[in-house]
């Protein structure tokens, strides 16, 4: 499938979770129905963002209602879905986690945050996500018939080599939930992700939870999708909402052909290692 059109759900995250999956369900009922074959959630969909909360949310796969949510509303509506993340426990640990289920409802793959969050910003803000967090350490690529979707999450984007990497495993798409702030988001939030998208040549898709001003983690929203020549495609406000766009596969091969930025690396000079399993 050369094209096909991509969803982004921005939607509110609350504090009761049942609230969140419902809210969650209704977007990706409305994104399929507008003919949606990839529909996105935002990170930590099914809670909000607060390290301290992130164990009370978190759930075990298969059995976790959130993870029942995906996989059901996954083959209910015959689309391809990357569930944003949400806290995954794994015997004693618990990590920030995203789920990609194919439209029969399966479970292709799953992402664990790489890079965790732990920054104390100028403007105030202090996050520490190893506090209550582990740390994935797998490069994610999943084969659909979409062709290759690469997923990270939020901070991963911050480091070129995890993004090269997945494009240099066959990634065309790079599917990135994430929660920016005030502070990193006005800054950096569009900027990052055009310039991943020119320098792998890649579609970059963040999905971004929408704005609450009365959270305690206030988020930019702002969820978009950059095309390989480094468009944004279509971008969301700070609002709830869904966003959509067309992926044009074969784009990706005519910038790669009339620009070829990965043929041309020197290999003979320098090379990017993939050391974990």
């Amino acid at each position: 499938m050369q094209r096909y059109k991509v969803a982004v759900c921005q939607m509110i995250i609350h504090q009761e979770k049942e609230k969140n999956l419902v809210r969650a369900r209704e977007m990706i009922a409305r994104a399929a129905k507008q003919g949606a074959r990839l529909v996105v959630l935002p990170e930590m969909f099914n809670c909000p963002y607060v390290a301290r909360l992130f164990p009370q949310y978190a759930e075990s796969y298969p059995e976790g209602p959130s993870l029942q949510m995906l996989s059901r509303a996954a083959r209910e509506e015959g689309v391809y879905l990357v569930g944003g993340s949400l806290p995954e426990r794994d015997g004693d640990q618990v990590y920030n986690t995203s789920f990609i289920f194919a439209p029969d409802g399966r479970l292709l793959g799953k992402h664990r945050k790489m890079h965790l969050f732990d920054v104390e910003l100028a403007s105030g803000l202090t996050v520490k996500e190893s506090s209550t967090l582990g740390a994935g350490n797998q490069v994610t690529v999943i084969p659909s018939e979409l062709g290759d979707l690469g997923v990270a999450i939020c901070y991963d984007i911050r480091f070129p080599e995890l993004m090269r990497l997945m494009v240099l495993k066959g990634a065309r798409v790079v599917v990135i939930p994430a929660a920016f702030n005030m502070t990193t988001g006005p800054a950096h939030w569009e900027l990052i992700f055009r310039m991943r998208a020119i320098d792998n040549q890649a579609y970059f898709i963040g999905a971004s939870p929408a704005r609450d001003p009365m959270a305690p983690y206030v988020v930019y929203g702002h969820s978009l999708v950059v095309d390989p020549w480094g468009n944004v495609v279509s971008m969301a406000r700070e609002g709830e909402e869904i966003i959509y766009a067309e992926i044009d596969l074969d784009l990706i091969e005519r910038i790669r052909s009339e620009l070829p930025l990965l043929r041309h690396r020197r290999t003979d000079v320098y090379a990017l290692e993939l050391l974990a399993p």
